[in-house]
């Protein structure tokens, strides 16, 4: 049977290791201070992983991994923290040039920080936030730390069905033309995860390195704490009302465990082959679909903008341009 049949929206990420034996990874998780980032962690160091987390605020991330050490003492995996601030280039460098001074290997990149649907604010560089932590911030990190991803590893990229509000606007990428809305500027960080995974994955493919964007689902965590509540549940209700027009069971979030499932399936269990440069959900590959297709988050697919080579091209082009860094 192919593993990729086995396992769906409903998996957790312990039935996607329940027979993987991670010793002798080692595998760096951005965002290990809440929600998926600490499970993605601890299943990862559960099954004898190295792990290595960053997180912005290193005393939250302590309190909120005592199940990450915990689980990997039993399994002869480990944890260690590094600081991380997505949105402050000068600690992606730092985070960066630390890491690389240690010189040690990763197998495994899983790009899991994020902010979602933001006040309007900026970085400390000056970019539109949600586009500078969630794109910018990982494209300099992980670009910086490239030389460390030994033959055989992966980048894997949280994305979302997010991606659907809006493609990337390179003309205007920190909204000083265009009205800021919180869920199009999300729209256009996301679908930049998935084209960065895209263009990084055509760059590294050569030399037996491969990347993937994933969409965890829909989890009740931390990410919308900016978001009005009656604007979710209006959101809520949409998505059940299209699930009914399609015949489909009513929505349910997903959990923690379901929601970073997908993320350790692309990480370290799906063939790399068939998740290089593709967008991935419910621990499957996603399909292309219409620009049209309903925004809902729920219903599964890709937009091609999204995986559209000379936009992950141009996007990366702007992106060098915007940091000041040449890849």
């Amino acid at each position: 049977m192919n593993m990729v049949d086995v396992f769906g929206a409903t998996s957790t990420t312990d039935e996607v290791l329940s027979r993987v034996n991670l010793q002798g990874k080692r595998i760096l998780v951005t965002g290990v201070s809440a929600g998926l980032g600490v499970e993605t962690a601890r299943s990862l160091a559960a099954h004898g992983a190295v792990v290595v987390g960053a997180a912005r605020d290193l005393k939250k991330a302590e309190a909120a991994t005592a199940p990450v050490r915990r689980d990997a003492a039993t399994a002869g995996g480990s944890f260690e923290l590094v600081a991380l601030d997505l949105a402050s280039l000068k600690s992606v460098r730092e985070c960066a040039d630390e890491l690389l001074a240690k010189g040690q290997f990763f197998d495994v990149i899983i790009a899991n920080a994020g902010v979602m649907a933001t006040p309007f604010g900026h970085t400390a560089d000056g970019f539109e936030t949600q586009f500078g932590t969630n794109h910018l911030g990982h494209f300099v990190l992980i670009n910086r730390i490239a030389p460390l991803l030994r033959k055989g590893s992966r980048l894997i990229n949280l994305a979302s069905a997010g991606h659907r509000f809006s493609n990337i606007d390179l003309d205007d990428p920190n909204f000083e033309r265009t009205p800021y809305e919180p869920f199009a500027a999300y729209g256009r960080s996301k679908t930049a995860n998935i084209l960065f995974a895209v263009a990084f994955d055509r760059r590294q493919h050569g030399r037996g390195v491969r990347a993937a964007a994933v969409h965890p689902g829909m989890i009740e965590t931390e990410l919308a704490r900016h978001v009005d509540p009656a604007r979710l549940q209006a959101l809520l209700d949409q998505i059940s009302k299209e699930r009914a027009a399609e015949g489909k069971e009513p929505f349910q979030w997903k959990t923690v465990p379901q929601g970073a499932a997908t993320s350790v399936w692309a990480g370290v269990v799906a063939p790399a082959e068939e998740i290089g440069g593709k967008y991935c959900e419910n621990c499957h590959v996603g399909e292309v679909v219409a620009d049209s297709a309903t925004i809902s988050g729920v219903s599964e697919g890709v937009r091609g903008y999204a995986l559209d080579p000379n936009n992950a091209e141009a996007l990366w082009t702007r992106s060098e341009e915007m940091v000041g860094e040449r890849f």
